[in-house]
């Protein structure tokens, strides 16, 4: 009769398991720390309207120069505002990729 270890027959060592968990836990860390600390920009309208994210996607900062306020439009401003948003967090999505140990981003 085969002899069941807990991990299926393929005799893991635990010890090693646990350090590489270890490892992942100091990677994922290090990468939040990083995230916390970027910034990224996203622009619209020709950089009438900036918005800056750390990479942890939270709002840090809106600019919009005066040309970009018509009273008459307001509409488009917003969509200047909503568009800058977006860009800036598409980068926030890929440098998180870039920073979180493999497959971890979008877990935290």
């Amino acid at each position: 009769m085969a002899k069941f270890n807990g991990f299926g027959g393929g005799g893991m060592n635990m010890q090693a398991m646990m350090k590489q968990a270890q490892k992942l836990q100091e990677q994922m860390q290090k990468a939040q720390q990083e995230l916390e600390e970027s910034e990224v920009e996203g622009t619209a309208g020709g950089e009438l309207v900036t918005v800056t994210l750390n990479g942890k996607k939270r709002l840090l900062a809106v600019n919009i120069a005066p040309e970009a306020i018509d009273p008459d439009d307001i509409e488009m401003l917003e969509d200047l505002i909503i568009a800058a948003y977006n860009d800036a967090y598409e980068q926030a999505e890929e440098l998180e990729k870039e920073l979180m140990p493999g497959g971890a981003a979008g877990l935290f």
